[in-house]
């Protein structure tokens, strides 16, 4: 039996699972794509980021995780008005199957069982215990004091736990060669509503042209990709050559008030499937610090799990206020159509 089994190996999960298993406890980090996984995500790592590898794992990042330009210089919003808003910080440009790799390999280097190509289909607490049904090479079910859920937007475990149906954004974005009159080292937000449904974007990636828009209706995809492409070709001369990849994902939607859930009993919640994301688009270092702060919180109070889910909210309130604050800011860049603050 283990004394926790986490489900996903993204940041949070990750960084969980490394801080209890370098204190001594019996730990499982289940993901369910073989690794390293990809994940669909602009792969930039801010200062706040860069600063928590720095911290939870004793390292920089490492250079075999990043692309070129290596070096990130902040964000640039436009708005609906066609005004900028630039942020400067300094920061990083990494492929996330890259960089969540090394996270697993570093949670594996302090003692924590890694296995990949294991799905959890679902957890029932009784006893004292979770059992955890998991889907892998063979179906079987693993036994632990508690389970820490980081498995993502999706959330397949919460939906069974919970009963509850997130809302989601679908993102669409495409790889490309060719040529725009823009810094690569910046990541570049649009916030107008003829563009998108959310927020559409651009950065580089290993001199391949990433473009991509965020929409809440499927069907309207190829719509709004089509007005952003000609937006970018008239307003910062984009020349497409050939495109090279074409994906979407799915994202949590992230409204006012930033609601985070912790988790039932023994089966914590952490990273994108508790509602930890900082709404300008960036949740590595919301599920770092959040599967840090869950890690915490079952070390100090194993044997109490109410205190531990309240010892977790506690330890986040700084985190979840960070988020709001990101949500006013970015709501009121784009306070003209109103629509960040539904």
């Amino acid at each position: 039996m283990y004394d926790v089994i986490v489900v996903g190996a993204g940041p949070a999960g990750c960084t969980a699972a490394k801080a209890l298993a370098e204190k001594g406890y019996n730990v499982l980090l289940v993901e369910k794509f073989k690794m390293p996984r990809y994940k669909s995500c602009s792969g930039i790592l801010i200062k706040k980021s860069v600063e928590l590898v720095k911290s939870y794992f004793g390292e920089d990042v490492p250079e075999s995780a990043m692309c070129t330009p290596t070096e990130n210089r902040g964000m640039i919003f436009t708005n609906d008005a066609g005004k900028e808003y630039r942020f400067q910080q300094e920061g990083l440009n990494v492929w996330r199957s890259h960089f969540d790799g090394w996270l697993a390999g570093k949670a594996k280097e302090n003692g924590a069982e890694v296995r990949d190509g294991v799905a959890a289909l679902s957890c029932t607490e009784k006893d004292g215990l979770v059992e955890v049904s998991l889907h892998g090479e063979n179906n079987h079910t693993e036994k632990a004091r508690y389970v820490i859920d980081c498995e993502g937007v999706v959330g397949t475990l919460k939906r069974k736990i919970t009963g509850e149906v997130p809302g989601y954004i679908t993102t669409y974005q495409t790889f490309n060669e060719g040529s725009i009159d823009l810094d690569p080292h910046y990541f570049y937000a649009y916030l107008q509503p003829v563009l998108s449904e959310y927020d559409a974007w651009f950065n580089a990636k290993d001199d391949l042209l990433v473009l991509g828009v965020s929409v809440k209706d499927m069907d309207k995809i190829g719509h709004y990709y089509g007005r952003f492409i000609a937006y970018m070709e008239e307003k910062h001369h984009l020349r497409i050559s050939r495109q090279t990849k074409e994906e979407k994902w799915l994202m949590p939607h992230i409204r006012p008030g930033c609601r985070v859930d912790y988790g039932v009993g023994r089966i914590l919640f952490a990273g994108e499937v508790a509602g930890f994301l900082n709404p300008m688009g960036e949740g590595i270092s919301a599920g770092m610090e959040s599967g840090y702060c869950v890690a915490g919180a079952v070390m100090e109070h194993f044997d109490n799990p109410e205190t531990v889910r309240e010892t977790y909210r506690q330890s986040t309130e700084n985190l979840k206020s960070y988020m709001q604050r990101q949500c006013s800011l970015v709501g009121g860049m784009a306070g003209t159509s109103g629509r960040w603050n539904k």
